[in-house]
C-alpha cells in the first residue's frame, strides 16, 4: 500500500498519540486540517504555542488555572470550603459542575490505580490531600471515582490511607452504571449519585 508524503504521515501521527484517536480519525482529521486556510492554522499554532504560558494546574488542587495559583473554584469564597470532591481527571469536575448538585471544592488525582500497567497514585498527590485535610476546615471526603474496577481499587485504597484523618469518607452511589466513567454520565445521573452518597465504614 502505498504511504501518504512524509510530512503528512507524521501529522497522522501526532493525531494518534491522543487517547482513544485511532489511524482512520488520525487520517480524517488530518485531511480537514489540510482544508484549513494559512491565517487558520496559524492561529492553531499560535494557540498551541502558548498553551503552557496562559495555563496551569491550580495549587491546591490540581484543576486547570488561568491567570493565578488558584483556579476559578478555589478561590470562590462562595463555594463549600469543608468538602473535597476527590476526582480522577479534570473533565470530571465538568461533568460534576452542569449537574449543580455539589457545591464544594475538589482534588484532582491526574490517574488512578491501574495494577496491570503498575501505575498508582503518586505520593505528592496524597500527601497534598492530607495537607488539604490537616487545614482543619475539610470537615468530608467525597470520593467521585469512575465504577470501572481500577476506579473501585483507587476509591478503596484512598479510604484506606485518608481514614486515619479522623473525618467523614464518602462516595457517589446510586445513578452511575458499575463499570462506567462518570464523565459520560447525564447530569441528572450524577446529581443522583452526589445526593445518595454513602460514607464508608472505617
Amino acid at each position: 500500500m502505498e504511504k501518504y508524503p512524509q510530512a503528512f504521515e507524521d501529522l497522522i501521527s501526532f493525531f494518534k498519540s491522543f487517547p482513544g484517536i485511532g489511524k482512520r480519525t488520525a487520517e480524517r482529521m488530518a485531511f480537514e486540517i489540510m482544508k484549513w486556510s494559512p491565517e487558520k492554522l496559524s492561529q492553531a499554532a499560535k494557540v498551541i504555542s502558548e498553551l503552557k504560558n496562559n495555563l496551569s494546574y491550580c495549587d491546591n488542587c490540581g484543576n486547570l488555572s488561568e491567570t493565578s495559583k488558584l483556579c476559578s473554584i478555589c478561590s470562590d469564597p462562595h463555594r463549600d470550603h469543608s468538602i473535597i470532591c476527590i476526582v480522577e481527571d479534570i473533565p470530571q469536575i465538568q461533568s460534576i459542575e452542569k449537574a449543580k448538585a455539589y457545591k464544594g471544592l475538589y482534588h484532582v488525582l491526574h490517574g488512578k490505580i491501574i495494577p496491570l500497567d503498575n501505575r498508582e497514585i503518586s505520593t505528592e498527590v496524597i500527601d497534598k490531600i492530607k495537607h488539604r485535610i490537616e487545614s482543619g476546615e475539610i470537615k468530608e471526603i467525597l470520593i467521585a471515582l469512575s465504577m470501572d474496577i481500577e476506579g473501585q481499587a483507587t476509591a478503596i485504597y484512598l479510604s484506606d490511607i485518608l481514614k486515619v484523618c479522623n473525618i467523614k469518607i464518602s462516595r457517589i452511589a446510586r445513578g452511575i452504571p458499575a463499570g462506567s466513567d462518570i464523565s459520560y454520565a447525564d447530569p441528572a445521573t450524577i446529581s443522583a449519585a452526589i445526593s445518595g452518597r454513602t460514607q464508608i465504614q472505617s
